[in-house]
């Protein structure tokens, strides 16, 4: 009977050799997750033996166990190398097959779908036009590579300080081209419908003590009266008059009509919002203004954040949600099945997947910039190595050694 467990014995310790090569060959292989084999005795099942007297038959392969500890997390730079910090698998579709990994060196197909070194697409959550993600369904990630919709300018805040010891101007009809009609001025860059830009001037006179005239409009259209504000003795705003057909909707706000010709909504209205400005005997000048448009922009680098939102950044200054990335959990991951190309595949073994966003619930977070790299310990492995080496050496010793006891039984 000493073959039969000696032959069972070498069989073993070629299976834990070729887990334990399969191992240091994938010390480099991104997102890999280091195996152990695991063995069980064999004993005869007959009933005529007693326990005390069972012998056993040698071993088997049981299983083989996976290690889905976290490897070890390295920067690279690059906008789609996406590590998973804790548990998780990326979903991948194979052309409607899904399937799942922690290899996460993706790149960008032609149609602008996020791929794997297979060509497998990366699944999430798609965002509409608008930025908002959709949670219902899973889908291929897509990034679009059209320019963003441009907004049109509603708003301009302006806070300024108009100077309390400027006096009237002396020539008394207002022009937008005398310098002399006017105490101060300023403008913005406004934005039409279509992403057109145009040049919104402000002009400032003073009319009496904390009593001023606004004018406005754009720099190649009509400037005209569009109201007039007052302040109280500390220099704050306190009134606000609109001058027809210009609108007043409360203290510093002033609404009016610009004219666009190149095909934009004409007219556009514009809200001017003086809250904030003062009037100190110090200099004429702009604390802040801004406007609230933007003319369309193209597509210039993305960047995923640790809930797996991919953040668009485009040529406008602009940021949009492109999409987000989900991770998926097994009640037990050494469950799955390996599909090998770094792909594994849920069985009943495994459980159903637990689809959600990186860093719910018992999810991992994600880390753009940097790859996962595998986990195997090669120091461990090399001694793995020589033990499961000198295993296959005595069990060899133990077929010889029955070959010699079956030739002095033969000699006899």
């Amino acid at each position: 009977m000493g073959y039969q467990q000696g032959l069972s014995g070498l069989s073993a310790s070629a299976n834990d050799l070729d887990v334990i090569g399969n191992n240091i060959a994938n010390a480099n292989t991104t997102g890999f997750k280091e195996s152990t084999a695991q063995f069980a005795d064999v004993y005869a099942n007959t009933i005529a033996t007693t326990v005390s007297n069972q012998i056993g038959l040698g071993t088997r392969l049981a299983s083989v166990q996976q290690d889905f500890s976290q490897g070890t997390i390295n920067t690279t730079g690059q906008a789609l190398n996406v590590a998973i910090n804790g548990t998780g698998f990326y979903q991948m579709s194979n052309n409607g097959t899904l399937t799942y990994s922690r290899d996460g060196v993706f790149q960008m197909d032609k149609n602008g779908y996020i791929t794997d070194a297979q060509g497998l697409k990366l699944m999430g959550y798609a965002a509409g036009a608008n930025g908002v993600i959709n949670t219902a369904s899973t889908v291929p990630i897509q990034v679009p590579t059209t320019n963003i919709a441009p907004l049109a300018t509603t708003n301009i805040t302006a806070q300024l300080n108009l100077n309390s010891q400027d006096t009237v101007p002396t020539v008394t009809p207002f022009s937008a081209t005398n310098s002399l009609t006017y105490n101060y001025s300023t403008s913005i860059q406004s934005y039409d419908s279509l992403g057109g830009a145009q040049q919104v001037n402000m002009y400032f006179v003073k009319t009496g003590s904390g009593a001023w005239d606004v004018y406005s409009g754009t720099a190649t259209g009509t400037v005209s009266k569009v109201g007039a504000i007052g302040f109280d003795t500390a220099g704050a705003l306190s009134s606000t008059a609109a001058t027809a057909p210009a609108t007043s909707s409360g203290t510093g706000m002033l609404t009016f009509n610009i004219t666009n010709s190149d095909g934009s909504t004409s007219p556009q209205a514009l809200t001017l919002n003086l809250s904030g400005t003062t009037q100190y005997g110090s200099k004429d000048g702009v604390n802040s203004l801004a406007q609230d448009g933007y003319a369309s922009g193209q597509l210039t680098n993305f960047s995923i954040a640790d809930d797996g939102t991919i953040t668009g950044n485009y040529s406008n200054g602009k940021s949009q949600p492109l999409g987000q990335i989900v991770l998926a959990n097994f009640s037990d991951p050494n469950g799955l099945q390996d599909l090998g190309g770094n792909q594994f595949a849920e069985t009943a073994a495994s459980g159903v997947p637990q689809i959600s966003a990186p860093g719910s619930t018992n999810h991992g977070t994600l880390q753009g910039g940097a790859i996962e790299e595998s986990n195997v310990d090669l120091t461990k492995q090399l001694v793995n190595l020589i033990t499961a080496q000198r295993n296959y050496q005595a069990n060899a010793q133990t077929i010889k050694t029955q070959q010699a006891v079956d030739q002095a039984v033969i000699n006899l």
